[in-house]
Order: C-alpha cells, then structure tokens, then sequence
C-alpha cells in the first residue's frame, strides 16, 4: 500500500505485536512514541515525532487492566494537544463492551461512559471490530467504522471443506451471528440455550435442532472462561455430532480456558490476534486481522467507502 507523509500509525503498549503487522501491511513503521512509568505506576505517554497537521492513527485494544484504556486516552490527548489535525482510535477488541444495558439494579453501563470519555478526549473517529452488541456503535458522537472478523473466518472455513457442517450458536444472545454465517454460508443452524447461576457460571445447557453425524462450526464474538463454548461442544458431542470447532473473534481467555479447551471436545478453536494469547496451544489457531485493518485504515484516510470490507 502506498505511504503517505501525512498519516501516522502509533502503537499503545499492549497491541504492539498486532500494530506491527498493520503497518507492515500498510506499507509504513510505526511512529515513535515513548511512555514514561513514574516509581507509584503512573505513566505519561509521548509522541517523539511531530504531530502536528497529520491524520494520527492510535492502534490499541482496551482489554484488563484498564491501564490499556487509560494510555490510550493519554494518547488521544497528547496527540490533540500536539496539534494532529485528525486522531483515529484503532480499537480492535473494544473492552467493557460486555456492560452495554442495565441488566440488573444499581450498575453502570461502562460501555456507554467509555464512548463519552474517547469523545471527551478528542477523539474523531473510532475504528473498531466485531463488538459484543452491535447497539454500541450508536453510544458515540462520532463516526465508527465496525469491522466483522467473518472476513478473515469465512475463507478458512471453506479451506476445510467439511462435509454435513452446520453452524451453531452457543447461546440464545449470538444467534443473529450465527445466522449471518449459516445464511452465507448456505448452512442450517443450531442454537444451545443456556441458563447462568451467574457471572461465567453456567448451571444447565440444551441444544435446539438436529446435530447428529454433522460437523458443526460454533460462533461466537469471544471466548472469556471458556465455560460456555466447552459445554457447549461437549454436549453437542453427545448428541452425536462428528465434530465440533470454533470460531471467536476475540480470545479474552482468562482463568481455566485454556484447560478447559484442552479437555473439551472441541476440535480445534479459530480466533484472530485482536488480543495476544497468554499461552500457545495445539487446538488454538490465530488467523491475523492485520491486512483488513490496514486496508481499512487507507480508505478512512482517503475517505472511500469500507462497504467492500464486509462479506456479510
């Protein structure tokens, strides 16, 4: 892709291996930025180049701790401050995007309060990908530019050639995303209802259509305890499948997920580097979203339309 002198790519700390990777594929290296950690943790990020007059492009996922979330609204700031002519928040997993309604009495809808604070540190635009509900988009007062990882996912499946699949979603709450695929693809679908006792507690599973002797592709936005995608694999298993796998766009994977997915049934589980694995695994596989952010990147700067980007 071609480089132009008046758009710069920075990296936040934590998504520095997938920045890489976007520039790499946009054709240009990272601005240079340094982040000065004070002895009690605070910390101040710093452009080490000038700023002033270009399009900035802040390249950072706000997944735990919420120090991610904070450098980069510093650098929002910092670069606003440093006279950029335009900041572009490049998120490519969006953290709390999980507390998007009140679900119970008494709690805050942080996804909201997230957007007000990217739009009071003068962000212009958000570039973000696969969001846990879609309704986010409409929090902020800016433009985003919600990107879908079945870009990516899509191709692989079809490299498999499995015969009898059929798409199953693990819960009632991702069944419009499931259909998405199942309706792309030309697949029947499946859904598994659940029941929680609570947070990433699941007390009892049922599975709602025929999955016997089909090889079924679960789909979901992400996977945090891997309690619900195990179960679901392993019950879908039981109920005469002849495989199970995976795909999730963002791998949280916190606590017993990796020892979950490696005694489960599941076949293999397919995620993009939206956030960096803790640890390898042989069942986990990582398809790289570097390319379509980068070519996203380039239409937002020149202004063209990113309908193309999207299969479905």
């Amino acid at each position: 892709m071609p480089h132009n002198s008046s758009i710069k790519l920075f990296s936040g700390s934590s998504t520095n291996y997938l920045s890489e990777k976007i520039a790499n594929c946009y054709g240009t290296k990272l601005g240079n930025i340094s982040i000065q950690t004070f002895a009690d943790g605070e910390f101040q990020p710093c452009y080490e180049e000038t700023v002033r007059g270009t399009h900035v492009f802040i390249i950072q996922s706000t997944f735990a701790p919420a120090d991610n979330l904070l450098e980069l609204l510093f650098m929002i700031d910092a670069a606003k401050r440093a006279s950029a002519y335009k900041v572009v928040a490049v998120i490519p997993y969006f953290g709390f995007a999980r507390q998007d309604r009140k679900d119970r009495p008494r709690v805050s809808i942080a996804a909201k309060l997230v957007s007000n604070i990217l739009a009071k540190a003068g962000v212009d635009r958000i570039i973000t990908m696969d969001l846990h509900a879609d309704q986010i988009q409409g929090f902020f007062d800016v433009p985003v530019d919600h990107l879908y990882a079945s870009r990516v996912f899509v191709d692989y499946l079809r490299s498999l050639k499995l015969q009898d699949m059929i798409i199953a979603s693990p819960d009632t709450g991702g069944t419009k995303r499931a259909n998405s695929y199942a309706k792309f693809l030309d697949k029947p679908m499946v859904v598994c209802h659940k029941s929680r006792k609570g947070p990433n507690i699941v007390s009892e599973m049922t599975v709602i259509g025929d999955v016997k002797n089909k090889n079924v592709v679960l789909v979901d936005d992400m996977i945090d305890t891997a309690g619900t995608i195990t179960k679901a694999a392993d019950l879908i298993m039981e109920q005469g499948a002849q495989s199970v796998r995976c795909i999730a766009t963002h791998p949280i994977l916190s606590g017993p997920a990796y020892e979950r997915i490696e005694k489960s049934a599941l076949a293999e589980v397919l995620v993009t580097d939206s956030i960096p694995l803790k640890q390898t695994s042989d069942k986990i596989r990582v398809i790289s979203v570097a390319e379509m952010f980068a070519d996203v990147i380039l239409k937002a700067y020149n202004n063209q339309s990113i309908s193309s980007s999207f299969l479905f």
